[in-house]
């Protein structure tokens, strides 16, 4: 019996010492640097001015739509992110691995201004979605939207370098 109750010891202590909960790393995921694929100017419907122009990279393919600006910490005011989608249809945005504060702009398939979301949120995962069947997406630093007062149909024009 004695000796029953050593080896019983002994297999509990080692099951309690092997199923102690090591501490979890974290994933370290490399900042991505922007890169210049194309330019893109908006322009204001009621008299076809100019109200900005950004640099901005296109995300065209599937990896390029789901990654968008995650892993990215800052990004210049005259920078974004123009997604091109195949087909026209209602698009859902969310923030996840997002760290830059944005605003998001719906655009239809005749390139004006359909919807936006301003201020969207750093790494929240609530879908953000375009109102309406869209086209294109463009990402821009939260805040420029009021600062150049865009409204739905502004247009734009872009050009791929």
């Amino acid at each position: 019996m004695k000796n029953a109750l050593v080896l019983l010891s002994c297999i509990i202590l080692s099951f309690l010492s092997s199923c102690r909960e090591e501490p979890k790393q974290a994933i370290e995921t490399a900042a991505i640097a922007f890169k210049k694929e194309g330019e893109l100017t908006i322009y204001k419907a009621k008299t076809d001015s100019i109200i900005a122009s950004f640099d901005i990279e296109i995300a065209a393919t599937d990896y390029e739509t789901e990654t968008g600006l995650m892993y990215r910490n800052t990004m210049k005011p005259t920078r974004g992110m123009l997604f091109v989608f195949p087909d026209v249809a209602m698009h859902s945005f969310y923030m996840k691995n997002t760290a830059i504060p944005l605003d998001i702009i719906y655009i239809d398939e005749h390139l004006k201004i359909a919807s936006f979301q301003e201020n969207a949120i750093p790494f929240n995962e609530e879908g953000l979605s375009s109102q309406v069947p869209i086209k294109y997406v463009l990402e821009i630093n939260a805040g420029l939207a009021e600062k150049y007062l865009l409204e739905v149909k502004d247009s734009i024009v872009y050009k791929e370098l």
